[in-house]
């Protein structure tokens, strides 16, 4: 099966590495942290991948989860495979904080603010990501 990621995914993101069979993005807009698993499939229901890569995705969403809670002080993580605008199968898992631009909003329709994540924060992310949470380039 040959796999690349959907355009609209890539122009949106920074696409930081991979896990085993999923990739690993992050929204450009560092308003809130907000990460995105791509599994390699062709699927588009995430209820309906093998349980396998059902269990991939979400340890990954785990580890995201820790990554953020440990690093950016994250107090609640949000996931959702929604796939209305982009149908390639993808879960969003955004921290949110009490203090974040649109809390308790969902992040959809409620950030208007824009802040980019500098190259010395990014870089720092991704070698954690490498070094202690298994991420591949």
């Amino acid at each position: 099966m040959s796999f690349s990621l959907h355009p609209q995914l890539v122009a949106d993101c920074h696409v930081l590495g991979h896990y085993q069979h999923c990739h690993v993005l992050l929204q450009r807009n560092a308003v809130v942290p907000w990460f995105i698993i791509v599994p390699e499939t062709e699927e588009t229901e995430f209820l309906l991948l093998d349980i396998a890569l059902q269990m991939e995705v979400l340890f990954l969403a785990g580890q995201l989860r820790h990554f953020m809670s440990k690093q950016l002080a994250v107090e609640k993580t949000n996931m959702a495979t929604i796939g209305n605008i982009v149908a390639q199968l993808h879960m969003h898992v955004i921290g949110r904080s009490k203090n974040d631009a649109c809390w308790p909003l969902p992040v959809w329709g409620h950030l208007d603010e824009q802040k980019v994540y500098s190259d010395d924060s990014l870089s720092h992310f991704t070698q954690i990501l490498y070094d202690e949470y298994g991420l591949m380039r």
